[in-house]
């Protein structure tokens, strides 16, 4: 956990967040508490730290997502020294689909 972040207002927001059910419900909740360029920003980032843990090359990156090399390589900072978030939800959504599979 990063103590930058951590106080009871991200405490408070986070517990919201894992209120949500549905996919709706996250559209809903997100497009009431961002900006539509925020929520862009953010969904492009969860994009290329999946390229990017499946091997994907900078070059294609770029021209898949249109992120800036600064984006991809503050991202692959985050995947090689973060808190791990983005490898958690990488799994998590692999053993979802798994089971959905079965």
């Amino acid at each position: 956990m990063n103590p930058k972040i951590k106080n009871s207002s991200t405490d408070a927001l986070f517990e919201a967040i894992l209120t949500l059910r549905t996919v709706e419900e996250c559209y809903s909740f997100f497009d009431d508490l961002c900006t539509v360029p925020e929520i862009k920003a953010m969904a492009q980032r969860y994009v290329v730290a999946k390229m990017l843990s499946e091997g994907e090359i900078y070059n294609e990156i770029v021209k898949e997502t249109g992120a800036s090399t600064a984006t991809i390589s503050r991202v692959n900072r985050s995947l090689n020294y973060g808190s791990d978030g983005y490898t958690l939800t990488f799994e998590r959504l692999k053993e979802k689909s798994e089971e959905n599979q079965a």
